[in-house]
This record gives C-alpha cells, sequence and structure tokens, in this order.
C-alpha cells in the first residue's frame, strides 16, 4: 500500500511533506493528500534524498569549476604536481566532463607519463568523439609507442573533420617511411650488417621513442659492433617501456660490467631482483659483481690508508675475481703501478707502469708514479722527461707541478754530490743499511786509517762520507736531500757561507786530525 502511494504522489508535493506531517495513531487514518500515515516516513526519506542529491549536483558544479581554475592556474606557473591534484579532484566532481579528462591528461604528458594519458584521452574521444585535440593528443602518443596502425587512424579521423590541420598530416605523411625503414633495418640485422641496421633505425626512433622493440634492435646491433655505451643508452628507457622488465636490467647490468662500472653494473642488478628475487641470472651476476665492488672499495681503502702491502694484495684479489674485462684489468694494473711505487718496489712498480703506459701514453697518474721510480732509482733524466710530459697533459695539477720540480732539482743535485753514490746505497736504504755502508768506507778512507800518499784526498773521502751519513740518518735532512735540498750546501741554506760544516758538521773538530774515530 505504502508503495503505490509514494509512487502516486507528485514530486512536487514532496516539499511540502515538511509542512504538513503530524502524528496519527491509527495506521489507516488518511494522511496529507490522501496518503496514510504509516508510508509518510519512508516518503520523507526519499523526499530528503532527493533534495540532498540536488543540493550536492549544485555544489559539485560548483567546486569541479573551482578544481579547474586553480589546475590551469598550477599549470600556467608550471606546477604539474598541485596541477595533477587538482584535475584529480575535478574527475572525481564531475566524471562525465570531458574537459577534466583532458586537462589532465596535457598535465600527464607534461610529466612525461603518457601510458597514463593515454586512458584520460580515450575517456574525452568516447565523452566527445568530435573533439579533435584529444584525437590528436591521443595520434601523437601512439606514434611515440609505435602503434603506427593505431595512430594512422586517428590522424585520418583529424583529416577528416580538419583538413588543414598540418600536424596530422605530416605525422600521417611519415608512417609509412617509418614502417619501411624499420623493415630494412631488421633485414640488415639477419644478414650481419649492423652498421646499416643501427643507422637504418636512427629516424624510426627519433619519431617513436617509445617503441621498446625499436630501442632493444637497435641495442643489438651496436652490441654486436662492441659499441657498449651506445648499446646501454639504447636498452637503459626499455627498462621503462616495458612493465616488470628484468630482462633489461640483466643485459643493462652485463654491459655496464663490460665497460668497467661495476657501480652501476650492481645498480641496475639490484633492480632486476626487486622485480623478481629469484631471477637466476639476475642473482648470480649480483654475487660476482657484488664481491667485485667489495674488493675495489678495499683496494681504495689500503690507498687512502696508505697501506701499501695491503694495497698490493687487495688488488691481486681483485684480478683473481676478475681477469678478463679489458677495464678491470687495467684498473688493477693502474693499482699496481701505484701501490708498488710507493711501497719502492722498484721493478715492479717499472714493470706495472710501464704496462699502463703502453696502452695509455697519456696516463698522467702513471707517468708520475713511474717518474717518482725514475727517482728512486736514481734515473733523474727519465724522471725529469714524465714529469714534463704530465705537464704538457694538464700543468695545473699540484702533484705533477711538485714532481716536476723536485725530479729536475735531483737531476741538478746528482751531477754534483750524490749521499747515495758516495756511501754506494740506493735511495730506498734503510737506516741500518746507510749505517752500515758507512762504517765500512770510513774504515777505509779514515786518514787514519789510510796508507796511500794522497793524505789530501783521503780527507776529502772522509769528509764526504760522514756529510753523508749526517744527511741520510737524520729523516729530516734526509727529506730536504730526497726533495732536491742539500740541507749542508751553503748556497741553498739561508744565511749560509763558505764550507759546508760552517752549517755546523765538522768530522775533524777545530784541529785537523786530532781526534779519536768511533765508528757510531
Amino acid at each position: 500500500m505504502c508503495a503505490r502511494h509514494v509512487l502516486g504522489s507528485t514530486t512536487s508535493m514532496l516539499p511540502l511533506l515538511f509542512l504538513t506531517v503530524y502524528a496519527s495513531s491509527a495506521e489507516e487514518m488518511p494522511g496529507p493528500f490522501g496518503i496514510r500515515s504509516a508510508c509518510l516516513p519512508i516518503i520523507l526519506i526519499m523526499a530528503w534524498s532527493g533534495l540532498i542529491k540536488d543540493i550536492q549536483g549544485v555544489a559539485s558544479t560548483v567546486d569541479v569549476e573551482r578544481y579547474l581554475e586553480l589546475g590551469k592556474k598550477s599549470l600556467a606557473a608550471g606546477q604539474l604536481a598541485d596541477a595533477l591534484s587538482h584535475y584529480h579532484m575535478a574527475v572525481e566532481g564531475d566524471p562525465s566532463n570531458y574537459l577534466t579528462y583532458f586537462r589532465r591528461a596535457t598535465v600527464y604528458l607534461a610529466m612525461g607519463k603518457s601510458k597514463s594519458a593515454l586512458p584520460d584521452l580515450d575517456r574525452v574521444v568516447e565523452l566527445k568523439p568530435d573533439f579533435n585535440a584529444a584525437r590528436l593528443q591521443r595520434a601523437n602518443v601512439k606514434l611515440k609507442q609505435g602503434r603506427l596502425i593505431e595512430a594512422k587512424m586517428d590522424y585520418e579521423e583529424v583529416l577528416q573533420r580538419e583538413p588543414v590541420s598540418a600536424e596530422a598530416q605530416q605525422n600521417l605523411n611519415a608512417i609509412p617511411m617509418i614502417e619501411e625503414n624499420v623493415q630494412q633495418a631488421k633485414a640488415f640485422y639477419n644478414e650481419g650488417a649492423f652498421d646499416q641496421a643501427a643507422e637504418m633505425l636512427s629516424r624510426p626512433i627519433e619519431l617513436c621513442p617509445w617503441d621498446p622493440e625499436l630501442h632493444e634492435l637497435r641495442a643489438e646491433c651496436y652490441l654486436q659492433l662492441k659499441e657498449y655505451p651506445k648499446a646501454i643508452s639504447d636498452i637503459r628507457p626499455t627498462t621503462k617501456l616495458r612493465p616488470d622488465n628484468t630482462e633489461a636490467y640483466y643485459k643493462l647490468s652485463t654491459w655496464l660490467y663490460a665497460i668497467g662500472d661495476s657501480d652501476e653494473s650492481l645498480k641496475e642488478i639490484r633492480e632486476c631482483l626487486k622485480l623478481d628475487s629469484d631471477h637466476k641470472r639476475c642473482h648470480d651476476h649480483y654475487k660476482k659483481v657484488k664481491k667485485l665492488v667489495q674488493t675495489i672499495q678495499s683496494v681504495e681503502k689500503a690507498i687512502n690508508e696508505q697501506d701499501w702491502p695491503d694495497c698490493i694484495l687487495k688488488v691481486q684479489q681483485m684480478l683473481k675475481l676478475e681477469n678478463h674485462i679489458d677495464r678491470f684489468v687495467d684498473r688493477a694494473t693502474s693499482h699496481f703501478c701505484h701501490c708498488h711505487s710507493q711501497a719502492k718496489n722498484i721493478r715492479e712498480a717499472l714493470e706495472h707502469c710501464n704496462e699502463v703506459l703502453s696502452k695509455h701514453p697519456d696516463d698522467i697518474d702513471a707517468l708520475c708514479n713511474r717518474g717518482e721510480v725514475f727517482i728512486l732509482n736514481e734515473q733523474f733524466d727519465e724522471a725529469v722527461n714524465d714529469f714534463k710530459k704530465a705537464e704538457s697533459i694538464d700543468g695545473n695539477l699540484k702533484k705533477v707541478q711538485e714532481g716536476s720540480q723536485r725530479a729536475q732539482k735531483l737531476l741538478k743535485q746528482s751531477k754534483k754530490r750524490d749521499y747515495y753514490k758516495i756511501l754506494g746505497v740506493k735511495r730506498t736504504a734503510q737506516k741500518q743499511e746507510i749505517v752500515k755502508a758507512y762504517r765500512k768506507l770510513a774504515a777505509q778512507w779514515h786518514p787514519d786509517q789510510y796508507n796511500g800518499n794522497d793524505k789530501n784526498h783521503a780527507e776529502k773521502m772522509f769528509i764526504d762520507i760522514a756529510a753523508a751519513k749526517e744527511v741520510l740518518t737524520d729523516p729530516e735532512k734526509r727529506e730536504k736531500f730526497d726533495n732536491g735540498e742539500d740541507p749542508l750546501d751553503p748556497e741553498q741554506q739561508a744565511g749560509g757561507g763558505g764550507p759546508f760544516w760552517h752549517q755546523g758538521f765538522n768530522p775533524f773538530g777545530q784541529g785537523g786530525f786530532q781526534f779519536k774515530f768511533h765508528f757510531n
């Protein structure tokens, strides 16, 4: 009965119910407009719901317009994230308004999110098929994605409604060329003409940058040509163009490894495992790269701490892990050159530094390291030549400037008095070895022990031997001498003058030979 009364009443009566409701205990007692009292609660609920919907509709329209205006202002200000938020609210407020979808799609495209923009453009065309701007945008997106047949249909539809659309006509004309070039590129690839195939794909990729298949094909061409950086540039975008693209991440990581970029290789293989933790090839490669990265870090740590024996040990471990990839082998050899030179292992340092420079003649680090080794080996002319070459490459580096100056001082010094040569010891000699050499020569040339006829020569030899011992057993004086400065040469010392023993050194004291000799 209530349903019949409610459905029979007119909508125009519903507002009046709020003014005419009154209580009635009798179920059959007629109410306003002949409606039974028992039916009044249902009628009131329906009336209130209708009124709320009307109010919400008005409010929704107002809100949508406000969100559209806010989105427009944010977009004009370049605040894309804010604009997108406003357009999200506008779409929720009025799902049947094609403009809300179109404006949101515009923001998505501005943010480089073509996959998100495409459903909005589809919805716009569905709601308003004659809206050419949206159809043209959709065609452009599909063209960039390589969906040529669908793009062609949209361009033709645009041109039917707007024959003067230059953009639609130009892109439509390009589609046959793209198709032909791609087919030709595939033919070249199958024939093994990889350079021609890569060249043929240039224009299609320029017009269809979001087509993963084209990038993958050209990446394989570059891989066959051993042009790893170019192959990497093509495979990298496919990690985003295809969902859950573990294969692309695996290729990207292995190709980065092939050019010696272990850190980036490790980063990309981790992305593969994020998508599939059970991916066997990614997992195996991850373990290999991680171990190598850790070893390289331990080499760098030893260098920073100047622990040269440990550095050499860690480089050996590095080569055990990887001795096939040229970049890693070269890197290890360069570390050997540096660490052996700092450890004063002359033979090993020269061997590795020469190996580096045979492949990379302009390697400044290797030139400086070999220059230092030449100094240790008293090959001062060779040291000067290495540092001069380093200067010609980059003369602003501090280590190059300092090394060059020191090598030239030592070359000049070697033509005068060389304390190492006087004692017959290497520049790498320890103090104990220096003292031993001094004692032996002092006993031979001490004037009181000398049996020859030339006492003056014996005196001069003994003075030089004693001076050499004085300089080379004093860390501060030895450091000065090793840097090309003679601490006993008055010409090189401020306020100096006269023979070198005026600086405070005289093995004979004040009375010529009047002293007792001690082998100290």
